[in-house]
């Protein structure tokens, strides 16, 4: 067998220096940032779950996934509580097919319960704006989905979270848990006197077509999510858009 020139070797790995392999791209990048404080009780946490789990690994979301421009997304699932409190449950991966969602919904459905602490949206913002860096793909469309069931009560202003988080061009959608019966000898929340959804629409949600989904109990979890989902897939609405579906656009 001939030898390979030792000059041939270093050119090739210089040409590769020069021209790196470019990361994956996909027609979105989403964290799934979900509220497991202490006012959310252990049945309402499995719910959570379970309904994350269903709806990436449902067929309609796997049929919108494949009719992108890149057949694929990218995920990653993060609970959060209080301010020194969040934990990647599923790291980053790249769902293009019925095989790759499952094996995320599989992390989901036997992982642990990350806490049970106090309520900071505005540290899970902060978290999941520096996480997009880990995700190691390209794309155009950045979105962190948070749902919870009460307001912001530790850690920095949730206002200035949200402010840095859209100036670096990343969108956030909502999902408000009217959650009239917290987990039993915990600190509950005190709504505020505008409701949980209108809180979320200013507080929360921003971004170019962004949307608010409101839930009055975990039952119908599995659900909502997956109408949610179908809307991150697709291509940001215009307002006019939003308004029609019952959504409420950023201003």
């Amino acid at each position: 067998m001939r030898s390979v020139p030792a000059a041939a070797v270093l050119a090739a790995i210089f040409c590769l220096a020069i021209h790196p392999a470019r990361a994956e791209s996909v027609d979105a990048t989403l964290i799934f940032a979900a509220d497991v404080s202490r006012s959310v009780d252990d049945d309402e946490f499995k719910l959570q779950r379970q309904g994350y789990a269903a709806a990436v690994t449902n067929p309609r979301v796997l049929q919108a996934i494949a009719a992108g421009q890149h057949g694929a997304i990218a995920i990653c699932f993060i609970e959060w509580s209080g301010p020194e409190e969040q934990q990647v449950v599923a790291d980053w991966t790249v769902v293009r097919d019925g095989e790759s969602a499952a094996s995320f919904a599989a992390i989901l459905l036997n992982a642990p319960r990350s806490f049970v602490g106090r309520t900071s949206i505005s540290a899970a913002l902060d978290f999941g704006r520096a996480y997009f860096a880990k995700a190691g793909v390209t794309t155009e469309r950045r979105v962190i989905d948070v749902s919870g069931d009460g307001t912001n009560n530790s850690g920095r202003p949730v206002l200035d979270a949200r402010e840095e988080t859209l100036a670096a061009g990343i969108i956030i959608n909502g999902l408000a848990i009217i959650n009239e019966h917290p987990n039993p000898g915990y600190f509950a929340h005190t709504q505020p006197p505008e409701g949980l959804p209108e809180y979320y629409r200013q507080n929360v949600v921003g971004g170019p077509g962004s949307f608010l989904l409101v839930m009055q109990d975990f039952s119908s979890f599995g659900e909502a999510i997956t109408n949610k989902l179908m809307n991150e897939i697709a291509a940001a609405p215009h307002p006019w858009q939003a308004a029609a579906a019952g959504r409420q656009p950023y201003r």
